[in-house]
């Protein structure tokens, strides 16, 4: 299954200003994950930290700076038959379900 996660993923969520696309850009080795996240909003890409994929688990870690506080959202969730959904430590909007371009 790693070498299913490898490539650009999309998600459209809803923002305070209407909808937004996410773009999840992934690299696994082993059981190693990196990448960069975009969340559509301000700070433009961040790399992912803690990557790991095991089995059809999936967890990494983004952080951000927002105006000088830095904020860290865990990503956890499942790839399965050609789907990544994630669902952030903050648990706003629920599980997001990403498709690969």
């Amino acid at each position: 299954l790693a070498a299913d996660i490898d490539g650009t993923w999309t998600a459209e969520t809803q923002g305070k200003n209407g909808p937004q696309t996410n773009t999840l850009t992934l690299v696994s080795k082993g059981g190693v994950l990196t990448g960069k996240f975009d969340n559509g909003g301000k700070g433009g890409p961040a790399e992912i930290s803690e990557g790991k994929i095991e089995g059809g688990n999936v967890s990494f870690k983004v952080v951000r700076d927002f105006g000088g506080k830095q904020v860290t959202q865990e990503w956890k969730g499942t790839i399965a038959g050609g789907a990544l959904t994630l669902e952030n430590s903050q648990g706003k909007g629920g599980p997001v379900a990403f498709k690969k371009k």
